[in-house]
């Protein structure tokens, strides 16, 4: 079965940078912490599901 929360996490992502890559953001803006954040919660989930 699909993993929702996790297509849907990396999907976020993937926009985020985008965005980020096109308008050449620093690391210290909302959009960069965000994309940081979803790492995180990306690994925790990949951590929890192989568990």
């Amino acid at each position: 079965m699909a993993d929702l929360y996790l297509k849907a996490l990396e999907s976020e992502r993937r926009r985020l940078w985008a965005e980020c890559r096109l308008k050449g953001l620093p690391s210290d803006t909302p959009e960069r912490q965000r994309i940081a954040e979803l790492d995180r919660l990306l690994k925790e989930h990949k951590a929890k599901k192989g568990a």
